[in-house]
């Protein structure tokens, strides 16, 4: 899907968005895959571009095929004839456009996919890597190795670990509250094998995905402290603020949640609850949005870990002083590095976005690559 229109002049010399394309493409998983409250067998991509400047910038998401028509009917008048380098004012321009029709969900994830591709395309009318187009507070992005779905069997999740680990991966995480949280004693043995095969010095994550009831979860953290493991993602669901709360002060993991953040004031919510603030760039209002949040966990005294798709957080993640990681998923770095030249290589479990001194997030998308797995656009 295209639109465009002629461009208003923002001043003398300043380039303007000129066009967006929309793109929705899907991808079938390698294998089954569910967490303790969901199982999918494929993963669907909002691909932006916007262009302007004498180039093209890209943004994209992962979510619903509705989410395109979000941005051809609410957004793209807002948008185009912009200023390429006013990517907040353009940020505030979607956020008030959208408001009559809902923000939460598909919208928010309409107009982060827009702002990351804003955010893009500035960098590279400035042929900077973001991560210096936005200042760095590290060169190096400490990544953890995400999946162990619950679908796997032991042997599945043995070489998924292992093949982290010999990519010299220090961070792992695996999927627990299966079913619910209805197969505890599974879960559990599930994660006393992951030990076994990550070492004793490994950092060992959990994540239930809100399967469990509060109690459930304290009990479940408990034994989990004999296996090491230090972070404890949705214990219960990311909407029991009081229940994450007692769930964090009951057990010695860190708590995390927010990815399912949508807003500003969603995170300000949940900072009393957490030990470690998750965020979304797809989901919160794009980098724009993602910054402020990193901003505001400082500001808590807490640090901030970038949910999912690893090649949109990376270059912002260098941004952040106050980054504790970023989440490696299996789904989403499989296909960016199916779909664009220019990904990262987490070996040693870092990236170093900017490092070959390509332009903006530094992604190239393979055309042939998008026409296979095209849904409409």
């Amino acid at each position: 899907m295209r639109s465009s229109r002629a461009p208003v002049v923002a001043g003398a010399g300043v380039p303007t968005v000129e066009a967006l394309h929309v793109q929705v493409l899907q991808f079938p998983t390698d294998a089954p895959e569910a967490d303790g409250t969901l199982a999918w067998d494929r993963t669907t991509m909002l691909l932006v571009q916007v262009h302007g400047g004498g180039t093209a910038g890209l943004g994209y998401g992962y979510g619903d095929p509705a989410a395109a028509r979000v941005i051809t009917g609410l957004l793209d008048d807002v948008v185009i004839g912009r200023a390429v380098f006013d990517v907040p004012a353009v940020n505030e321009a979607m956020g008030r456009a959208v408001r009559n029709a809902g923000r939460p969900g598909l919208i928010a994830g309409a107009v982060s996919a827009v702002d990351i591709a804003l955010w893009d395309l500035k960098a590279r009318v400035l042929g900077l890597p973001l991560a210096d187009l936005l200042g760095r507070a590290r060169d190096e992005v400490p990544v953890y190795g995400s999946g162990g779905f619950t679908t796997y069997g032991h042997r599945r999740l043995a070489e998924q670990l292992e093949g982290w680990a010999g990519q010299g991966f220090v961070r792992f995480k695996i999927k627990i509250g299966e079913g619910w949280g209805t197969r505890e004693r599974r879960d559990l043995e599930r994660t006393e094998r992951a030990r076994a095969v990550v070492g004793g010095d490994a950092e060992l994550y959990v994540d239930a995905n809100g399967a469990y009831t509060r109690k459930q979860a304290v009990r479940v953290g408990r034994t989990l402290t004999g296996l090491g493991v230090s972070w404890f993602e949705e214990p219960v669901s990311s909407d029991d603020l009081t229940g994450l709360a007692r769930v964090r002060d009951a057990v010695t993991a860190d708590v995390a949640a927010g990815e399912y953040g949508y807003d500003l004031p969603y995170f300000a919510r949940m900072l009393p609850a957490v030990d470690c603030l998750q965020a979304d760039a797809t989901r919160c209002g794009g980098l724009t949005v993602w910054l402020r949040a990193a901003a505001l966990a400082q500001a808590h005294g807490l640090q901030l870990s970038g949910h999912c798709a690893p090649h949109v957080h990376a270059h912002a993640a260098a941004a952040v002083p106050n980054l504790r990681h970023l989440e490696w998923f299996h789904d989403h770095v499989r296909i960016e590095n199916l779909l664009f030249d220019g990904t990262l290589d987490p070996a040693g479990s870092a990236v170093h976005p900017g490092r070959d001194g390509r332009p903006g997030l530094g992604l190239t998308i393979r055309p042939d690559v998008a026409d296979r797995h095209r849904l409409h656009g």
